[in-house]
């Protein structure tokens, strides 16, 4: 998107004129509440198994799951809240305006969004049809931030950003969250946010994980490439739960629910990782573990050199093992959401999921064969999505436990 380059280098020009897209006071930053401090001195069992003890206060030897961690927390609070306030029948203050707002450019900054979802996301944007209007909005705007975010260190202008633009952004990406959109699409966001309890930490954290593309291109450990996973997936679904929405049937926490949505990101970076790994490699790029590697008897010249042994094989077998135990976490998730966001996210899911198999069926080839879904597999799994869309959270917890 060569409009994102623009925005970024010269955030202000036009500014003024967009500000009657949203209310004036529509929103402030949202702040943890004191419940969620509790919990971050709880035990937390991570989904790789891990077991460990987290504090509020910064500690450098925190693995990155736990630091991941205490920011779902966060976020969790923020929708019990939200929750809590809607069983007692709180109404939430009306939004103050100064009289300026165009209600109708907004809903055509929503349409904006919509446009863009169903351009570059087919499948999920189907899905999101069966929201309610006002949720799938919301996640048409989110998903549109998530994308211009991402097109500005893999899109056709990558080679112009650098982490001054990415600090414009941030700066734009605060003023929206207090209500100064720059323009149409950030003005869908702005009035996203100030109706939902969507916080801005995840927002930032993908910001983080654009500054990490533009400095690093290898990792060391699991631990480190986590929480680039986390970053420029996993924040996607802390960004989504609170619009989706929990279902009101739901026994599970809203911290599992969370876990889930985060897990769902870091398997499909992980399964992006995967299938473009010789895409990766012609960039000078190596998403995979380096002690993993090496412990493989592997290197990065193994990987530049592009052929398929059978150590690559054995090793391929590891990651996708570890990517499908982060599938099997999610699922346990999606199923708690509320019954008209489930399907999109069904869809992904086992969408994603397939091209795993895709990359088993080309003999680990990940060099110089792509793995997709075809469309006929596409076609069978969106009905077992909705099928499963439809399911009550307790019936389909038995059916993905089995």
């Amino acid at each position: 998107m060569s409009a994102v380059l623009l925005w970024v280098v010269c955030p202000k020009d036009n500014a003024h004129s967009l500000l009657s897209l949203v209310p004036r006071n529509c929103c402030t930053q949202r702040r943890c509440s004191s419940s969620s401090n509790k919990l971050l001195s709880s035990k937390l069992s991570f989904s790789s198994g891990v077991a460990a003890y987290s504090s509020a206060v910064a500690n450098p030897s925190r693995s990155s799951e736990e630091r991941v961690y205490e920011v779902v927390l966060k976020q969790a609070a923020l929708v019990r809240e939200s929750r809590r306030e809607s069983a007692l029948g709180l109404k939430k203050k009306p939004i103050e305006t100064d009289g300026t707002t165009d209600w109708n450019l907004l809903n055509d900054a929503y349409e904006r969004c919509g446009e863009v979802c169903a351009e570059y996301a087919k499948t999920f944007y189907l899905g999101t049809l069966l929201m309610t209007p006002e949720r799938r909005r919301a996640v048409w705007a989110i998903y549109v931030w998530c994308r211009r975010t991402d097109e500005l260190v893999d899109g056709p202008n990558a080679t112009h950003i650098t982490p001054k633009a990415l600090e414009r952004w941030e700066t734009r990406l605060n003023d929206l969250f207090e209500g100064r959109p720059y323009d149409m699409y950030d003005a869908a966001l702005s009035d996203t946010v100030s109706k939902y309890p969507v916080d801005i930490q995840p927002f930032k954290d993908m910001i983080e994980g654009m500054r990490l593309d533009l400095r690093k291109s290898r990792y060391e450990n699991f631990d480190e490439l986590y929480l680039y996973c986390y970053y420029v997936a996993g924040t996607v679904g802390l960004m989504s739960v609170p619009v989706m929405g929990i279902a009101p049937e739901s026994k599970a926490s809203t911290e599992s629910v969370y876990n889930a949505a985060l897990a769902l990101g870091i398997a499909n970076q992980l399964t992006n990782i995967l299938r473009d790994v010789g895409e990766d490699a012609s960039r000078g790029r190596v998403y995979l573990p380096q002690d993993e590697l090496a412990q493989a008897g592997l290197s990065d010249e193994d990987i530049f050199r592009g052929k398929v042994t059978d150590k690559w094989r054995s090793f391929m077998k590891g990651q996708i093992k570890r990517a499908r135990m982060f599938f099997d976490e999610a699922e346990k998730g999606v199923a708690e959401l509320s019954s008209a966001s489930r399907w999109p996210v069904w869809a992904s899911l086992l969408l994603y999921r397939q091209i795993l198999d895709a990359i088993e069926a080309n003999d680990y080839n990940n060099f110089t064969k792509r793995a997709y879904v075809g469309k006929a597999k596409k076609l069978i799994s969106l009905p077992i999505a909705y099928g499963r869309a439809l399911m009550e959270p307790s019936k389909l917890a038995k059916l993905v436990m089995r």
